[in-house]
């Protein structure tokens, strides 16, 4: 994996490591090898400026290879397929593996809006700087600057992701096409993000509805549908893909985007630590009108609502909250919705005109994306 070459402590200076030459069928590998072989000439660059840019660059560098599941990049790789077949996956690889970026970008920012510690069992960017604000011994407060610090790192990773973007060996046409795609997603993911961070403020005005809509921007429009369309955009040139493409890459991409979420929200309530990377509970703690609490207090009775109440003033244990959630009847409820998206999502594919390696390659990823304990 590309986070065993990452440097162990902060500051330091070694480079990362090359990785052993990816199969070409391993698509994975692929995008690693292109995120390490962009990324040591950028943090070079940095340090060539000045010593200090260093702890900046190795930083946000760290937090795109420390791991992860890659989904954006293999969502978009077949939503691409989907329309060209089984042409050569080299042209594309800047591009896919620029949703990586982005996606560091959204993490390192939403880590700081959290106030998260950890991120993949890792420290976060934020707790990363400041602990090398400590370790150098300078002069201020370290959480202010670790923020101050992740901000831009995660304003690094979005340039990034634009300057690989632009490295993509395809007719000017296809990247434009998918530049289109790639903006809207963009806004669609802040648009989604600012609307999770206001739900926490306003929970008592907080509907399952909104709270869907809230997934379907914050989560499915990134995660899923945008990048299978990204891919459809670069394998489509000017014209861009066929209709029935889009449409069946739309549900099909909010469906299992909109699942990937929910499953997430059940993994923060009832999920293990040590196979998530994040503390377990900070919704229950926070009261975050995610669909699965929600759905809980609507299902409640009186005492188990009083108890979800108390668990807010810290007051009952994170286990307990979570026996309280799955009695109420909301976990079995958002595991039937589960199930119900990804059976929408590949009915949604079942007619489109797509490649047949595609459409049972997404079918795939549909049940391994939405079905996981990480």
């Amino acid at each position: 994996m590309a986070n065993d070459t990452l440097p162990t402590r902060p500051g330091d200076a070694r480079p990362v490591a090359p990785l052993p030459a990816p199969h070409p069928d391993d698509l994975i590998g692929l995008i690693e090898q292109t995120l390490v072989d962009f990324l040591t000439p950028e943090v070079t660059a940095l340090e060539e400026i000045d010593p200090a840019l260093g702890d900046l660059g190795r930083t946000a560098r760290d937090c795109v290879l420390a791991g992860g599941k890659r989904l954006r990049p293999v969502f978009a790789h077949w939503g691409w397929r989907g329309v060209r077949g089984s042409q050569p996956v080299a042209p594309t690889l800047p591009a896919l593996a620029a949703l990586e970026l982005l996606h560091a970008f959204a993490l390192v920012h939403d880590d700081v809006m959290d106030r998260s510690a950890t991120r993949r069992g890792r420290p976060t960017a934020h707790r990363v700087l400041a602990d090398q604000h400590v370790a150098a011994g300078r002069t201020g407060d370290p959480d202010h600057f670790g923020t101050a610090g992740a901000v831009l790192v995660g304003d690094l990773c979005l340039v990034w992701a634009d300057r690989l973007l632009a490295g993509t060996g395809l007719p000017v046409a296809s990247i434009l096409a998918a530049r289109r795609c790639y903006d809207q997603m963009r806004v669609e993911a802040i648009a989604g993000q600012y609307l999770d961070i206001l739900g926490e403020t306003d929970a008592a005005n907080w509907s399952v509805d909104r709270a869907l809509r809230v997934a379907r921007h914050k989560t499915a429009s990134y995660t899923v549908q945008r990048p299978l369309l990204f891919g459809a955009a670069l394998a489509g040139g000017a014209a861009g893909p066929a209709a029935a493409v889009t449409a069946a890459y739309s549900r099909y991409g909010n469906a299992v985007g909109e699942a990937f979420q929910l499953r997430d929200d059940l993994l923060n309530v009832h999920g293990d630590p040590r196979r998530t990377g994040k503390p377990a509970g900070d919704d229950l703690l926070t009261g975050k009108p995610t669909v699965l609490l929600l759905l809980a207090a609507q299902l409640a009775t009186a005492a188990q609502r009083a108890e979800l109440a108390r668990g807010r003033a810290g007051t009952v244990g994170v286990d307990r909250l979570a026996e309280v959630v799955t009695a109420t009847g909301a976990t079995a409820r958002v595991e039937r919705m589960i199930e119900d998206r990804v059976a929408d999502a590949v009915e949604a594919l079942g007619t489109a005109p797509i490649n047949p390696d595609a459409r049972r390659a997404l079918a795939d990823l549909a049940v391994r994306a939405t079905d996981r304990r990480a």
